[in-house]
């Protein structure tokens, strides 16, 4: 199979593209490299351009007219960025998502897989959610994501494309054979700044301790970027089944338990030589509690289950940040 994968040469495109090309399907990327790595896509079909250029397109499936499906990855991702430019934000994120399916149903692409997020939802009093969850995004970012959401169930309801909505939770860890990983040298996420703490031997900050979790900090469902990956595969893999009948679904994709930054931090500790010490701060514009799944619909329809642990997210994100400066140039 052939698979347009809009942002693929991004953190989590990019991974995905390596689990195609593991199973055997070929993947044809476009990124506009704002925040993507040229590096991501050597030795695969590459695009540079953005999403919202309908003659790019038309030329991607002119040049390409056996791909089946897109996966739609491309977005703007940062919580406190989106708070502090909430116009680039919809801009980026809906208006060009827009185009993009437009130019998709043109060229005849009749299947797509959308990037969303778990950050959509309002927690549980226990902080775990299934896909029935309520959805109240707390930031741009997220308002983002669920604005897409229904934009493309919408579309999806009378034009000819489907779409299968997959809910990321907190992806770690690196492609396991290091090809791709977090570009970004300094990541607004906590395992980011647990790495960044621990290489300028600095304290890490832990930001909100007052949530009501069990230890009064948030708590987040971290999936391995490689399981994610392998995820996408099966989606594409089981496209009709995983809509059961449906125009538009959603999926959630996470491990089902949930970890407090507390808890990620001892995790991490457990793996380093030398344990990195806290400090701990007011919450950060767009903080929520956070959650994590309770869902069993991805094993259920796609077969997927996530393999690695959180401490194997860690230390693959450790080797990766040990290379990502030579690997980047």
């Amino acid at each position: 199979m052939k698979v347009l994968i809009s942002g693929g040469a991004g953190y989590i495109g990019s991974t995905v593209a390596s689990a195609c090309l593991a199973a055997g399907h070929t993947p044809v990327i476009l990124d506009s490299l704002v925040t993507g790595r040229r590096e991501f896509t050597e030795g695969r079909i590459f695009y540079r351009g953005d999403i919202a250029d309908g003659a790019l397109l038309d030329r991607i499936f002119a040049e390409h007219p056996e791909i089946e499906a897109a996966v739609h990855c491309a977005a703007l991702i940062v919580v406190p960025e989106s708070v502090a430019d909430p116009i680039g934000y919809y801009r980026a994120n809906v208006a060009k998502s827009l185009e993009f399916v437009g130019h998709l149903v043109r060229n005849g692409c009749e299947k797509m897989i959308f990037s969303s997020s778990a950050s959509i939802y309002r927690e549980g009093e226990d902080f775990s959610v299934d896909e029935q969850a309520v959805v109240a995004p707390q930031s741009p970012y997220a308002r983002t994501k669920a604005v897409c959401e229904a934009m493309f169930a919408d579309i999806a309801a009378t034009q000819p494309v489907r779409v299968l909505s997959l809910r990321y939770f907190n992806p770690i860890g690196a492609d396991p054979e290091l090809r791709t990983g977090l570009q970004v040298r300094r990541p607004t996420h906590a395992l980011g700044k647990l790495i960044e703490a621990q290489e300028e031997g600095v304290p890490f900050t832990i930001t909100g301790v007052d949530w009501p979790t069990r230890d009064g900090s948030g708590i987040r469902d971290y999936v391995h970027v490689w399981d994610l990956a392998k995820a996408h595969v099966a989606a594409l893999e089981r496209f009709d089944q995983a809509l059961e009948g449906g125009r538009s679904a959603a999926i959630n994709l996470g491990t089902g338990t949930g970890t407090t930054v507390r808890e990620l931090v001892a995790a991490f500790n457990s793996v380093v030589d030398v344990p990195v010490e806290v400090t701990e701060a007011a919450l950060r514009p767009g903080d929520v509690a956070g959650a994590y799944t309770r869902s069993d619909k991805a094993k259920r329809l796609l077969g997927w289950e996530p393999a690695q642990s959180i401490a194997d997210g860690i230390r693959d994100s450790l080797r990766w940040a040990a290379v990502r400066d030579e690997r980047l140039g």
